[in-house]
């Protein structure tokens, strides 16, 4: 272009440049519609298993406003307020609240949430906690999860066939996981199973706990070799808290599983110890063995955690329409049932001890209640169970420590002999009920004598095995039973006439 035209030019451009309005943006208008909530990138905040090596890992959380206009809001905030394990960075400042934040119309904010924990033997599993917005009269809420310990975490998982647990880290259950039909989960000698509030082990293929450690072999209380259950808060406070997580369930499914055994464990602190769920009484029903174990602490009411789902009656043993064989096994402090066995099912028991004391609850139900209806107004299905009981002790805080709903009309299928039983309802035969159990091998209303129980201790270290003055030593029966030759301590029994209960008394 000739340099003479060039002049005229920029004069041209300054002037259009002067006649333009201004191009300072507008405020724009802000909704307080109470429809305008937010959206984000993830409902959950969660930090894996490499932050147990880094001890502090920074994670980025996008708040989306969908809506037109502009939204504030009008509160951040983290559920906790204390800010030991997570810190935020909320749209380049940093605290542990925000208020009044303005997301103008279709934009978004930038949230970075920082964790730090320090991994240790006394640190949860789990911390958690929730990061809160407050828009427009709207509540919503982030979940934040960091991993405190080194571990196998099974999130919401349903698990390979054939999965093995190893014993070498701990297991960590978050959101349950499933055991699918045709499936198998073996799990290890010495493994330790922790439980979030609310999980839970459902079970619709086979389980196999200590599948190869023999009843016989030689496994002490302390043994390393035994599976514990528990949930996974590990301060002292929740040592023998109930209900911290939902237990181990079997749902009947297209194969109802027939081998599934739970040996040389202890379930403790959960809403079920060990659940059958078959209300349609499917056939074959699922059969669970469960032996040379210990459950206790358990209840379904007043679950201890807010996320822990709604009430509900819980059981140490709580069966719909299952199968059991439950051997040299103890139950305590179960807060709603020891063993409840509804529309029908079948359940053995031989050397079980039910030590049912239950400080913590005020109990009205019996510890062993069974019935040929489901617990429910109407019930659908009415099936007889079969219940047998030998060599075994059912004691507990309340007069009547045994149920039988409906029991004349299933009277052919009860077989109590040899066992120490609390009861006033079956105490004279023919008195209110034909299952009435005087005069016959069992011993009625005579305290056991254990050696602490909670009205004779009060530091929790209960002993239920039997004081020197027991009635119930060597009253038990070898005659036409299988013979349990060691008890729960794996102390060899009298062949003949050994111990009602989980442990022989002569033994230290």
């Amino acid at each position: 272009m000739p340099v003479r035209y060039l002049f005229p030019l920029l004069l041209l451009l300054s002037m259009l440049t002067v006649l333009l309005p201004g191009c300072e943006p507008k405020e724009e208008i802000v909704t307080t519609d109470t429809s305008a909530k937010l959206e984000f990138s993830t409902d959950t905040v969660k930090f894996d298993t490499v932050f147990v090596q880094t001890g502090t890992v920074t994670k980025r959380l996008w708040v989306y406003n969908r809506n037109k206009r502009a939204v504030r809001v009008e509160e951040i905030r983290l559920a906790a307020q204390q800010g030991a394990t997570y810190q935020l960075i909320i749209g380049g400042d940093a605290g542990p609240t925000a208020r009044n934040v303005e997301i103008r119309g279709r934009d978004s904010l930038l949230v970075l949430v920082r964790a730090t924990v320090q991994p240790g033997a006394d640190k949860p599993f789990l911390v958690e906690d929730q990061l809160l917005f407050r828009t427009n009269k709207n509540d919503q809420q982030v979940r934040l999860i960091a991993y405190g310990q080194n571990a196998y975490f099974h999130d919401a998982e349903t698990l390979p066939c054939n999965a093995v647990w190893r014993n070498d880290k701990p297991h960590v259950i978050y959101n349950s996981v499933l055991v699918d039909s045709l499936c198998t989960l073996t799990i290890e000698e010495g493994t330790r199973i922790y439980s979030h509030a609310g999980s839970a082990i459902i079970v619709k293929g086979t389980l196999r706990v200590n599948p190869n450690l023999s009843p016989t072999d030689e496994v002490k209380p302390d043994d390393r070799r035994i599976v514990r259950f528990a949930g996974d808060r590990l301060e002292p406070f929740y040592n023998d808290i109930p209900g911290q997580w939902a237990g181990i369930q079997f749902v009947a499914s297209t194969r109802n599983t027939r081998n599934n055994v739970l040996r040389y464990c202890e379930i403790k602190n959960a809403s079920f110890g060990v659940l059958i769920y078959n209300i349609n009484d499917a056939r074959p029903r699922p059969r669970v063995t469960v032996e040379n174990s210990v459950i206790r602490n358990i209840s379904g009411q007043g679950l201890t955690f807010a996320s822990g789902g709604a009430s509900f009656a819980g059981g140490g043993i709580l069966s719909y329409s299952g199968d059991f064989d439950l051997r040299n096994l103890l139950l305590t402090n179960c807060g709603e049932y020891a063993v409840g066995g509804f529309q029908g099912g079948t359940y053995n028991l031989q050397h079980c001890t039910v030590a049912n004391y239950t400080p913590q609850f005020r109990r009205e139900t019996a510890s062993l209640t069974f019935s040929n209806a489901l617990p429910i107004t109407s019930p659908t299905y009415r099936t007889a169970p079969t219940v047998t009981i030998s060599n075994s002790i059912v004691w507990g805080s309340i007069e009547d420590e045994l149920f039988f709903q409906n029991g004349n009309q299933y009277v052919g299928g009860v077989n109590i002999s040899h066992s120490l039983l609390r009861t006033k309802e079956y105490n004279v035969p023919g008195t209110g009920s034909t299952l009435g159990f005087a005069g016959t091998t069992n011993i009625l209303n005579v305290d056991p004598k254990f050696r602490r129980t909670p009205l004779n201790t009060s530091n929790n270290q209960f002993d239920y095995r039997l004081d020197t003055l027991s009635a119930a030593s060597n009253r038990g029966t070898a005659v036409s039973l299988p013979v349990l030759t060691r008890d729960l301590r794996n102390i060899s029994r009298n062949a003949s006439t050994p111990d009602l209960g989980a442990y022989e008394r002569l033994n230290p």
